[in-house]
């Protein structure tokens, strides 16, 4: 009785130990994933779960959000560290980050979130104005730091999240400095790399017209989410399956 229990505990650990889906043949198995303004890597935790489980190796970047610049560094700090070709993810101003971190020579494809997605010379506060979303105005401190006004967090950023998660992303805010939202892209890495997008069709923080009209000039693979800003946390799976459908480069 002794022997078949331990055998039978060690068939589950092995079991646990494979993951839940084989890599598509010749997919990319690194996928490194960026976070927008406002927010810290946490946030990708749902995604992260996911991905792990069906056997890809994933890295979250942590930007300080303080430049363009700092955050690019940031993200090419990971990249470095790859073994391989690199599915590279952004959410919301973590579009622009990975527009310049992507010229990379490790990164094969970009995957937007729910993301700006500038071109060359235009910038968040640039393209945010040209079509502005239905959330109000950030609120920006003396120093140049912005921040989304808590009493409009859960409404704006995350409305399709629970009232209790909402609350203590408002309160624990990565303020996104005026120098990274006004910073213009020199070097858009969509233009000679594969990329997928995401439109979240109630996103309050970007409008998803503008998300639309971005990934349609990209030519972008696109797919619609019913959610708001923050889908990728709300809507994980949905989110997970267009990732993986770039790593595996279905068109």
């Amino acid at each position: 009785m002794r022997k078949s229990l331990l055998a039978a505990t060690a068939l589950a650990f092995a079991g646990a130990a494979i993951p839940a889906q084989a890599l598509p043949s010749g997919a990319v198995k690194n996928i490194v994933l960026v976070h927008g303004a406002f927010v810290d890597g946490s946030g990708w935790k749902p995604i992260v779960d996911i991905l792990q489980k069906d056997g890809y190796t994933v890295s979250v970047v942590q930007p300080p959000e303080t430049s363009l610049d700092d955050d690019v560094a940031a993200t090419n700090r990971i990249l470095d560290l790859q073994d391989g070709p690199v599915v590279l993810v952004g959410h919301s101003y973590g579009g622009a980050v990975i527009t310049e971190a992507g010229n990379h020579p490790r990164v094969k494809t970009l995957v937007y979130v729910a993301a700006f997605q500038p071109d060359v010379g235009e910038s968040l506060a640039k393209l945010g104005g040209s079509k502005p979303p239905a959330g109000k105005p950030l609120t920006p401190t003396k120093d140049g730091v912005l921040f989304i006004d808590p009493a409009v967090f859960h409404a704006d950023f995350g409305a399709d999240m629970t009232k209790a998660q909402a609350d203590f992303m408002a309160i624990s805010q990565v303020g996104l400095s005026l120098k990274a939202a006004t910073a213009e892209i020199k070097a858009p890495a969509w233009k000679d790399k594969p990329s997928y997008a995401i439109v979240a069709t109630e996103d309050r923080s970007i409008n998803p017209d503008l998300e639309r009209s971005m990934y349609k000039r990209s030519k972008s693979i696109t797919t619609e989410i019913k959610g708001g800003h923050a889908v990728y946390i709300s809507k994980p799976r949905a989110v997970a399956n267009v990732i993986e459908q770039a790593a595996a480069g279905d068109r």
